[in-house]
């Protein structure tokens, strides 16, 4: 009997969630890590930092905000302000280790989740909202902080990105690109070219896959028999796995990744190795397929949690720090609350402007028909 015909009586699965006793018994590979979930600093002989008490004061209320907003934006969604919001809970070390890593002159592909990396590149959090309101397309320049559109299509960005960072190598600049993406997205054949073209041009480009370890309802063990991170192997460029809750690796490692592009030695793939704490949006259920006790092990090795440990032990932060940072946040959510309540309503026939740059007769055509359909209601109720 063939693989393929083997493959194909293979009974369909089931909603229930995924049992622990399936899950792959090899213990997980070594991954880089300078802050322990215990909030202690450990060395790395490859991969170290040195910062100073205000810079990390700065990474951790970088985390604190960013998680503030994504939580007041999941509370606006479940009001009905917003249609829908992709969390990022458990992922802002990843996010504001790597964005923090970058050059204002670096670009960034992300996805729909990269909330703490806009944050980084200077994105006013409100604009963030307008396309999950449904009133704009995006609400920011891309071009004004190198830092473009949410990108819905699961994978396409690292085509983009690669295609970009190639035009940055012919133009000669010393700037790199960098593309998010998730460990779903990585079974995407958008990825495995991007891949490709990255390592035979020698683009200067960093592909950050934020493995939460959940495709929606997939594990990444239906993603995937090896880690992530050692699928570079085979395009011919290097991977490398860091603890994605530690945010102090997460900037040492996509700092020297992007050094790296910017010397002209090609594309690496880090694989910030994290947990989604939320849900994969608000129409998501993550309690049909995921188990308690595995987000209960993930809360203790919180981001924002270890650097605050490490803080407080090394007196780099007092209360009085902290006390402004949570007075902060409140203001942020307020800011965000009222801005979101006071967005406008888009025009019923903005949906059709530039699709293309010089007009379509379909869309010419769908215009026409949408128009009539919105004025029968006028008619209906004279």
């Amino acid at each position: 009997m063939t693989v393929e015909s083997t493959a194909a009586r293979k009974p369909r699965r089931s909603s229930k969630r995924v049992s622990a006793a399936k899950k792959p018994q090899n213990p997980e590979p070594q991954l880089v890590q300078l802050l322990t979930p215990e909030g202690e600093r450990v060395q790395h002989p490859d991969y170290d930092i040195d910062l100073s008490a205000e810079e990390l004061r700065g990474l951790y209320r970088d985390m604190v905000l960013t998680r503030r907003f994504d939580a007041e934006a999941t509370a606006l969604q479940r009001q009905g302000e917003l249609g829908l919001w992709a969390s990022l809970l458990g992922q802002e070390a990843a996010q504001i280790g790597s964005g923090r890593a970058l050059r204002d002159d670096d670009y960034v592909f992300p996805t729909y989740r990269e909330h703490g990396v806009a944050w980084c590149r200077g994105v006013d959090p409100t604009n963030l909202l307008g396309m999950f309101r449904g009133v704009n397309h995006g609400g920011w320049d891309p071009t004004t902080n190198n830092f473009h559109l949410y990108t819905i299509v699961i994978g396409s960005q690292t085509l983009h990105a690669t295609g970009y960072a190639m035009g940055v190598a012919k133009d000669g600049a010393d700037s790199a690109v960098i593309a998010y993406f998730g460990d779903g997205a990585s079974s995407q054949g958008d990825v495995a070219e991007s891949f490709t073209f990255s390592a035979v041009y020698n683009a200067p480009v960093v592909f950050f896959c934020q493995n939460n370890q959940w495709a929606i309802s997939e594990p990444t063990e239906r993603q995937t028999r090896v880690p992530l991170y050692q699928r570079a192997q085979g395009y011919g460029f290097p991977g490398i796995r860091v603890d994605g809750n530690d945010v102090l690796a997460c900037l040492a490692v996509t700092r020297s990744a992007l050094e790296r592009a910017r010397r002209g030695e090609g594309p690496t793939l880090v694989e910030a190795f994290t947990y989604r704490m939320g849900a994969h949006t608000t129409s998501d259920d993550p309690t049909r397929y995921r188990h308690d006790e595995d987000r209960a092990a993930w809360e203790a090795k919180d981001p924002i949690q270890r650097l605050r440990t490490y803080l407080e032990n090394e007196g780099h932060a007092d209360a009085e720090f902290f006390t402004v940072l949570d007075e902060e946040s409140d203001v942020l959510a307020k800011r965000v609350r009222e801005a979101v309540r006071a967005m406008p309503d888009p025009d019923d026939m903005a949906m059709f402007d530039h699709v293309y740059a010089d007009g379509h007769a379909l869309v010419d055509e769908e215009r026409a028909q949408f128009a009539a359909y919105q004025a029968s209601f006028a008619e209906e109720g004279n």
